[in-house]
């Protein structure tokens, strides 16, 4: 019985290890380069741990980090809203070291303001 509890425990350190090193804080990206900018979603994928963006800035595919799904809908931001072919004004920072991703601190629909921070 000790052992079984053993390997959970093992079990359980191992997966909180591997979201903190899987996790992107605010820290890896540029919050001293703002980019605001206005786009159209290419693609949407509404799942946990965020929701992602792809969409083109300055001719270039960025995937861009929004929050997580919660929030979003915690806001009023729905899947539906951010759809493909969606116009949106983002404002983002680039990240430090992976170019074509950026992490979103706000995003406006239909001239409304949704603050994902």
């Amino acid at each position: 019985m000790k052992s079984i509890k053993n390997i959970y425990f093992a079990l359980a350190v191992l997966l909180c290890a591997s979201f903190t090193v899987l996790h992107h804080g605010w820290a890896d990206y540029d919050q001293t380069k703002p980019q605001d900018f206005t786009t159209t979603i290419e693609e949407s994928i509404y799942e946990n741990p965020h929701v992602l963006a792809k969409v083109k800035y300055n001719k270039e595919m960025y995937t861009v980090f929004l929050a997580p799904t919660s929030r979003m809908t915690d806001r009023g931001l729905t899947s539906d809203m951010i759809k493909k072919g969606t116009s949106v004004r983002l404002v983002a920072y680039p990240h430090k070291t992976e170019k074509g991703e950026m992490r979103a601190e706000r995003i406006f629909v239909d001239g409304k303001k949704f603050e994902l921070r």
